[in-house]
């Protein structure tokens, strides 16, 4: 099963999307209906809105008046927090129920208007932002009935188009015609929803380049790599002692190969083993075997290796025991690059020269930059002493 957060601001199309994916195959849980569910007449949810608000709320025929209750929440911060306070419990049980009953072999679309306003992100290994332009949005919902001044009422109470980016992994634009969304969607569904299911459940990685291909540096890598900490986090929660993008795409202005690489902490290499093997649910797989990192002195050290099962995502998770003199090089290196120009530009240089080369494996392009990295990591030692810098592990 591949569960897939689906969110945008009202009026952005969001709904077209979920129905779309939902004619594709997917199993869509559409939480406004659900949140229409819990409180409708003769539930606990109704009653606890009217006791809440009051019988101003409530229709002649005995129904919730929900342009009465928006008008009330959607201006005043407090009593919209006290309306979710009641709502939001109840949708999310039901949510989880109707999860827990899909097939084993589903991508689960959860509809989700407030995903990001509400912290929900990071419970998906995959989220799906639907935006259009403010002024298309306020067309559309003043279409369906709604005054000028409402809509940006309700525009105004969600998050920024600035906070939804920076939670989506993938941004559907929905400013123009609605055939070429729908077309955006379906390839979507063909070039990656399905395969990723299909990985996670079978915890397979998703396939990647035999031979290194060095990008030019990607602005996006910092708030992509910021998503996947996040993610890892909340599926690892006590078991990682910290979670830190690291790697080539973690400073910015290096050229890189177009993979994410994350390092977290666990206590012991058998916690490292564990939690390597149960990050599924944040969209990685195992990777099978023994895995070792070569320290400074030529020595080995295990860890534990997961990889993307996202086939658009590369993604390496190192999970390291906390002794490992590896956590701290890793860190120190990442530090000694953002501040040390020249040496970002030879690193750059030497990745390039390398990159021109044919590999049997990855490994032999890794093991190509080892003489550099070694005198790197010396000169990043100096660099440590001069600037005081301390390792955040402590170690």
């Amino acid at each position: 099963m591949l569960r897939v957060g689906l969110t945008g601001g009202i009026g952005a199309g969001k709904s077209t999307v979920a129905r779309h994916l939902g004619s594709l195959g997917a199993v869509v849980i559409d939480a406004d209906h659900i949140a229409r569910e819990v409180v409708a007449p003769g539930t606990a949810g109704f009653e606890a809105v009217v006791a809440h608000f009051g019988h101003g709320v409530v229709k002649p025929d005995g129904s919730l008046d929900r342009p009465a209750l928006g008008r009330l929440v959607f201006a005043d911060d407090e009593r919209r927090s006290e309306l979710n306070a009641i709502v939001h419990p109840r949708v999310h049980e039901r949510r989880t129920e109707l999860v827990a009953a899909a097939p084993v072999d589903a991508v689960v679309v959860e509809d989700i208007p407030l995903l990001v306003e509400n912290g929900l992100a990071v419970a998906y290994p995959l989220v799906i932002v639907v935006h259009a332009e403010e002024g298309i949005r306020i067309e559309r919902l003043v279409s369906r009935g709604l005054s000028a001044d409402d809509a940006r009422a309700r525009i105004r109470a969600q998050a920024t188009v600035e906070e939804r980016r920076a939670a989506a992994d993938v941004w559907l634009d929905n400013s123009g015609p609605v055939e070429r969304l729908l077309a955006d969607v379906g390839a979507l569904w063909a070039d990656r929803l399905v395969d990723f299911e299909a990985n996670c459940r079978q915890a397979r990685p998703a396939p990647r380049p035999s031979q290194p291909v060095i990008e030019k540096a990607d602005a996006s890598w910092a708030a992509t790599g910021n998503r996947l900490v996040a993610r890892i986090e909340h599926s690892a929660g006590d078991r990682a002692r910290r979670v830190d993008h690291v790697g080539s795409t973690a400073v910015p202005g290096l050229p890189a190969k177009d993979v994410i690489d994350v390092q977290v902490v666990a206590d012991d290499l058998a916690t490292a083993v564990a939690l390597a093997a149960e990050l599924s649910d944040a969209g990685f797989a195992p990777m099978p075997g023994r895995w070792f990192d070569t320290l400074r002195d030529g020595s080995r050290e295990g860890k534990s290796l997961a990889c993307n099962a996202d086939p658009a995502r590369a993604v390496n998770v190192h999970v390291r025991p906390a002794g490992s003199p590896a956590v701290r090089d890793v860190l120190l290196f990442r530090d000694w690059l953002r501040d040390t120009p020249e040496a970002v530009r030879e690193y750059a240089d030497l990745k390039r020269r390398l990159s021109r080369h044919r590999y049997d494996r990855m490994d032999d392009y890794a093991a190509a930059k080892t003489p550099w990295l070694r005198t790197a990591l010396a000169r990043a030692d100096t660099w440590a002493e001069r600037t005081g810098w301390i390792s955040p592990t402590g170690h």
